[in-house]
């Protein structure tokens, strides 16, 4: 459970079925990831002798369901996974039971059952593409969902009434071991000059997380007679769709536009601050989130950290980060640095409800948020 023992509670239309759990967010450490546990509560009365399964599926979503006009649907399952939980397939005391589980038990009494649920290797975690202030229906994202359900048989039609779902997120963890701080360096020959521009640049370390600031540390030395107008930093966020197109959508989510310039001859040595976050981004449709519920906030999407062995195709979508150096001579862009993806941890939102989110999501808006 959470510090302050917060259950999430959902029970269908007809009261046959609810869903009890300690937590809606299950964290990825690309080596393990924690199991999906919970409890239901039935009504054997308004069952009526029918049987209560619960599933864990993970979808991704790429279109809105009121697209589904010639039989497509705009959405994959990904992954899906059934568990009977009354009647029960072993006894109830019997089973082992995780911390939460066994105060829920104790609480709820005899027509409460467990349910557990261990995530395959090869799932993505969740994002979602943030929409546009006009966008309406579900939101481009890889969503991970527990539903549970009373009818006569697993393959039986499910009544709406008898169903209740409940959204969860699958979310990435940076390791916690930094890395060596990534540092380029390149050198840039002009016609008509007989020395090179040098630029070197360092960030202070390798993983960054949510609301930390990056020291990109600059160090041009200008030996040509070219002047340097301009320097710009930025931080951008690319998000690559593998499942259907690998389509990349490459978003920035911060820039400094210093005003720095470095005549010919001069050198330049600073170090720039970025600060992405998602507070600044709000308007922006096409953002990577790190997956949303209703109600939460949630934050700018995390690296995705793929383990070894697995597709990157089944995994929906990929997101990376770069921070990017632009050196601006005589009135045009004369060079681009692309040098460092950086990862981010996840940090928990607010605790709210779940009812479906709003929102479709498509490209476009390339425009960089408002200076800080």
């Amino acid at each position: 459970m959470s510090p302050k023992n917060v259950i999430f509670k959902k029970t269908c239309k007809d009261k046959s079925v609810g869903v009890f759990m300690g937590k809606r967010d299950f964290v990825d450490r690309v080596d393990s990831v924690d199991p999906v546990d919970g409890v239901v509560l039935i009504d054997p009365e308004a069952l009526a002798g029918r049987k209560v399964f619960v599933t864990l599926s993970c979808i991704f979503r790429y279109g809105r369901d009121d697209m589904d006009v010639i039989g497509i649907a705009f959405r994959r399952e990904l992954y899906l996974s059934t568990r009977q939980v009354y009647p029960p397939l072993q006894d109830r005391e019997k089973g082992v039971h995780t911390k939460t589980q066994a105060k829920l038990l104790r609480k709820l009494g005899n027509n409460a059952y467990p349910f557990f649920f261990e995530f395959p290797d090869n799932l993505p975690c969740s994002v979602s593409l943030q929409p546009g202030p006009q966008d309406v229906g579900k939101q481009c994202a890889v969503e991970f969902e527990i539903k549970a359900f009373s009818a006569e048989s697993q393959d039986a039609k499910v009544r709406k009434r008898s169903t209740v779902k409940l959204m969860i997120r699958k979310v990435q963890y940076a390791p916690d071991m930094q890395g060596a701080p990534p540092s380029v360096e390149t050198t840039k020959d002009f016609l008509m000059s007989d020395k090179p521009l040098h630029v070197k640049v360092t960030l202070d370390k390798e993983l960054y997380y949510h609301g930390e600031t990056i020291h990109a540390h600059v160090n041009i030395t200008n030996n040509s007679n070219k002047n340097i107008k301009n320097v710009v930093l930025s931080v951008d966020q690319v998000a690559t769709v593998v499942l259907y197109s690998n389509d990349s959508y490459v978003k920035c989510v911060d820039i400094e536009d210093s005003g720095d310039s470095v005549s010919a001859g001069a050198t330049l040595q600073k170090v720039y601050k970025l600060l992405p976050l998602l507070a600044n981004n709000r308007e922006r449709r096409g953002i990577a989130l790190d997956g949303k519920l209703k109600h939460e906030d949630t934050n700018l999407a995390s690296s995705s950290t793929v383990k070894e062995g697995v597709l990157k195709e089944v995994l929906g979508i990929m997101v990376s980060y770069k921070v990017m150096v632009k050196l601006i001579i005589g009135g045009e862009m004369e060079d681009e640095l692309v040098f460092q993806e950086f990862k981010r941890s996840y940090l928990k939102g607010i605790i709210g409800d779940d009812d479906d989110e709003e929102g479709n999501v498509s490209g476009g808006d390339d425009m960089a948020p408002k200076e800080k």
